[in-house]
């Protein structure tokens, strides 16, 4: 009998049955969208903003108290104490190696130009190869790490290039104050010696690098007599927004119990993967960039919580349609509902019908939403982030608890009208 009475319904009613999986289709497919990309997005936002920039310093731990307590940057006098290059690879040694994106060293000098003022020379990677203890090889440099830059005239620094240590980049700024073009012959004097290098390109960094020259980590070495040292690596890495244990964890890892240290040790907040690297690179401090790294969690909280309001709105849009529809329905089949109960039925039993109409209504909705849903992540993936958005099995209870929350919400007003219902009224027209 129940069953030819739900048959009944969903055959003589199917064009409002119809719309009622349409609504929840929507609202599903939705859900299952921003879920599927909130739950996947963290990782997607990160590599996305690795394009603006390290958010790891490593400098010698020397120095930088020196530093703090002078309150002078890198490349004065008071930098006495420097990391070797030769240890470089093991920052791809790390717990969190996986999450490296991108490191460059950095050396200064100051150099005197032919007007005799001066400008500050730095040496770095450009697109360098490195063979790591891994077994494994990673080209990286300031090429990757300073995507951003633009090079206006001539070409990026070719490490490759046999010619590379006679060459050198420079900023706008420096480079419209002095007359040069990418081609230039520029010569150079520094403390420790003098030569000749060529302009190779003119970038537009955007900030104070505009007035600086930039050259191979070699060529700067060659000239200071540091070969093998450097004065500041800079790390792009893949971290989860800080918490309470990071923050804990940043002041002091020591005052951390065992498990909280076990699970800050392996969770990649910045504090944990600056503390690792501290750990593999000789004599180095390693502090997060504050702005980087707290920008990255804010831009990530927001994003999150952009699509959670999307997502409830939708939700509660087909609570609205569902409970429009179901009453509507509700009203149609009044005088059948009012004989039901003239002959006995219990308002128990005509609930449980009706609910039970609207719920298979909404699994064929849902688990159709479901799919578009999934689809509707991918689009969002490519066209945001070029990349795909993995299934997440934790989606589908979520949607589908959220979609019988959603579905019992908007039938409470077409329950109300059944329990309200007199078969009198009904079936004498009272109605």
């Amino acid at each position: 009998m129940l069953f030819r009475m739900i048959r009944g319904v969903l055959f003589h009613q199917k064009g409002k049955m119809l719309l009622i999986a349409l609504t929840i289709m929507l609202g599903a497919s939705l859900a299952t969208g921003m879920l599927n990309v909130v739950l996947g997005v963290e990782e997607k936002v990160n590599k996305e903003l690795k394009n603006y920039g390290a958010n790891i310093v490593v400098k010698p731990k020397d120095s930088s108290l020196l530093a703090d307590i002078y309150d002078v940057g890198e490349g004065t006098e008071l930098n006495t104490a420097w990391l070797r290059e030769d240890e470089l690879g093991k920052i791809k040694t790390i717990f969190w190696a996986f999450n490296i994106v991108d490191f460059t060293p950095f050396l200064d000098t100051a150099v005197t130009l032919p007007d005799g003022s001066q400008a500050r020379l730095t040496g770095t990677w450009f697109n360098h190869h490195l063979d790591l203890p891994t077994g494994e090889s990673l080209d990286t440099g300031v090429v990757s790490i300073r995507s951003w830059w633009d090079v206006t005239g001539g070409r990026w620094l070719d490490e490759q290039d046999e010619n590379a240590d006679a060459e050198i980049m420079a900023g706008t700024l420096l480079a419209q104050r002095m007359g040069w073009q990418a081609g230039d012959k520029v010569h150079l004097t520094c403390p420790q010696g003098e030569m000749d290098v060529i302009i190779a390109g003119i970038y537009d960094a955007g900030g104070d690098e505009d007035e600086q020259l930039f050259a191979t980590l070699d060529l700067v070495q060659a000239l200071t007599g540091l070969e093998g040292k450097v004065a500041s690596i800079e790390v792009s890495a893949l971290t989860t927004p800080d918490n309470e244990l990071a923050r804990r964890a940043a002041r002091n890892p020591a005052a951390l119990s065992s498990r909280d240290y076990e699970t800050w040790y392996c969770t990649a907040y910045v504090s944990a993967v600056c503390y690792q690297i501290q750990e593999v690179i000789t004599g180095s401090v390693a502090s997060a960039v504050r702005k980087v790294a707290e920008s990255e969690g804010t831009i990530l909280d927001k994003t999150k919580l952009l699509m959670i309001l999307i997502t409830a709105l939708s939700l509660i849009g087909s609570a609205l349609g569902i409970s429009n529809l179901v009453t509507a329905s509700v009203m149609e089949r009044s005088q059948e509902i009012g004989l039901l109960k003239a002959i006995g039925a219990k308002d128990r039993s005509i609930t449980g019908v009706v609910m039970t109409e609207i719920l298979i209504t909404a699994l064929i909705g849902s688990v159709a939403g479901y799919f578009l849903g999934f689809g509707f992540a991918q689009l969002i993936g490519h066209s945001v982030f070029g990349s795909s958005i993995e299934m997440n099995p934790q989606v589908i209870p979520i949607v589908a608890g959220l979609i019988a929350l959603v579905t019992v919400a908007g039938s409470l007003p077409a329950i109300r009208m059944v329990l309200r219902l007199r078969p009198a009224e009904v079936l004498h027209g009272g109605h």
